[in-house]
């Protein structure tokens, strides 16, 4: 299994996932299955916290709105850029959303 980092390009207002071969750029993202933060804060250059995921079956690009209507949002996962510090270290599903936000989600019962 190849590792994913997701994190946030401020300065293009865009997600950005990549693993040791690739990399792309996606305005929402839903990430489907269990999940870590990754924080290193001996780099000289931003960003030091990632989200990382470990298999590209679990990263939906730019998801239909159907598809993130099946999840309920629980809380939010926070980055603390001064402190490098998420609020969050593991869990399971979550969407990153235009605006730069991170939901921690819970599928919703279908019954």
């Amino acid at each position: 299994m190849m590792k994913f980092k997701i994190h946030r390009c401020n300065c293009r207002k865009i997600w950005s996932v990549q693993n040791r071969k690739t990399r792309f750029t996606a305005c929402t993202i839903l990430l489907y299955g269990k999940w870590n933060t990754e924080l290193k804060p001996e780099r000289k250059s931003n960003p030091k916290g990632f989200v990382t995921a470990n298999g590209k079956d679990d990263v939906i690009i730019n998801p239909t709105i159907e598809l993130v209507e099946q999840f309920e949002k629980v809380a939010k996962l926070i980055y603390d850029k001064q402190n490098i510090y998420f609020n969050v270290k593991q869990g399971e599903n979550l969407f990153f959303a235009e605006d730069g936000t991170c939901y921690i989600l819970k599928k919703l019962n279908t019954d």
